[in-house]
């Protein structure tokens, strides 16, 4: 992809790049005095939603375009930058002409191609830094697809907002951050910046500092938080958002590391990583052919592939182990359930032959 800084005039350069409001606006009372706390914190980028798609009928699914005249008042009296999501060509028409500076794509959005193409084709000969946020499901090529898009229809002031993904299984988290995707981002589209929207990663705000703090451990380039001047009588999603005084607390707190900073010891313990990593590949070499000669075995006396009892046996031993090897039972589970899978895959080559 072809890519152009977002960075817009007087926004420093500087880790993180902070964009902060409302999860809606509310009413021009909210909007100007929760803009008014922010600016006074230094904050140069305000968002707010306007239309809010949610998940049930029947919830707040915001002002519309009166709340866009609110916008247009909050870039005025504060000077602050504005943005807002969009989900449809209409969206983007009044979007741009309220003079909105910085459009996002929502989640939902973003798992739907013909919605994504909609707005690509709305935003063509615009110049609008466009943030994509990750579909609500962890499919990767889908969230690069939804960039794409936009990308090709001539915008190339690009970035992608990580927001967790939806899981049934709800833990900690509102949604799980799964942060091996949006590393697997960078990897793809170094050029690219990345945002965290610890509010909808966490859906708690005692848990806003933490996620930044990760986001920026991992070289994150970019926050996007809910903030509100009154977050408990916020009309949709209360328990995420903070007030701008919070806000400026956590972001006081930020430790912002640098990530070409090497040192020898560094460089010395990378060369025993790599030693470790050598001693894997080959150790997983010898356990694949073992494996393959396990298939030989099976193909010549018609046995089945897949031992039910013997898989689960290994699951629960090794994750019995990991606890006293200082790891996490669930993380070797899916390494052994990947080393199975490529082992049957492997055999049922050998039986079908």
């Amino acid at each position: 992809m072809e890519l152009e800084s977002i960075l817009l005039p007087g926004i420093s350069d500087q880790r993180p790049m902070v964009i902060a409001g409302p999860c809606s606006a509310e009413t021009k009372e909210q909007v100007m005095k929760t803009a008014t706390e922010l600016a006074a914190k230094g904050t140069k980028i305000f968002r707010a939603g306007i239309w809010k798609p949610r998940t049930k009928p029947g919830g707040f699914e915001g002002v519309g375009v009166e709340g866009l005249a609110w916008l247009k008042e909050v870039k005025k009296e504060t000077g602050m930058y504005v943005g807002t999501e969009v989900a449809t060509a209409m969206h983007v028409y009044e979007a741009l002409k309220a003079g909105i500076d910085v459009l996002w794509i929502g989640a939902r959005t973003t798992a739907n191609p013909f919605a994504v193409q909609e707005i690509a084709d709305a935003l063509k000969g615009v110049d609008v830094p466009v943030l994509i946020k990750n579909p609500v499901n962890p499919d990767l090529d889908l969230w690069i697809g939804a960039l794409e898009r936009i990308n090709n229809a001539g915008l190339k002031r690009l970035a992608a907002i990580h927001r967790g993904f939806s899981s049934y299984d709800k833990k900690i988290y509102r949604n799980l951050p799964q942060w091996h995707i949006p590393i697997e981002l960078r990897r793809r589209i170094p050029e690219l910046p990345i945002f965290c929207d610890p509010s909808h990663i966490g859906g708690k705000r005692e848990l806003v500092a933490s996620l930044s703090q990760q986001a920026m451990d991992l070289n994150f380039d970019g926050l996007i938080i809910e903030s509100h001047c009154d977050p408990d009588a916020a009309w949709s999603d209360a328990s995420q958002q903070i007030t701008p005084e919070v806000l400026d607390y956590i972001l006081s707190l930020l430790v912002i590391r640098k990530e070409t900073q090497t040192t020898e010891n560094l460089n010395e313990l990378r060369k025993q990583i790599d030693e470790c990593d050598n001693n894997l590949m080959q150790e997983l070499a010898k356990r694949m052919r073992v494996a393959r000669e396990i298939g030989t075995y099976k193909k010549e006396h018609n046995m089945t592939v897949l031992q039910a009892g013997r898989y689960n046996e290994i699951l629960d031993k090794y994750a019995a182990q990991a606890v006293q090897c200082d790891m996490d039972p669930e993380f070797i589970k899916k390494v052994f359930e990947a080393i199975h899978e490529e082992s049957v895959r492997q055999q049922i080559e050998i039986i079908n032959k």
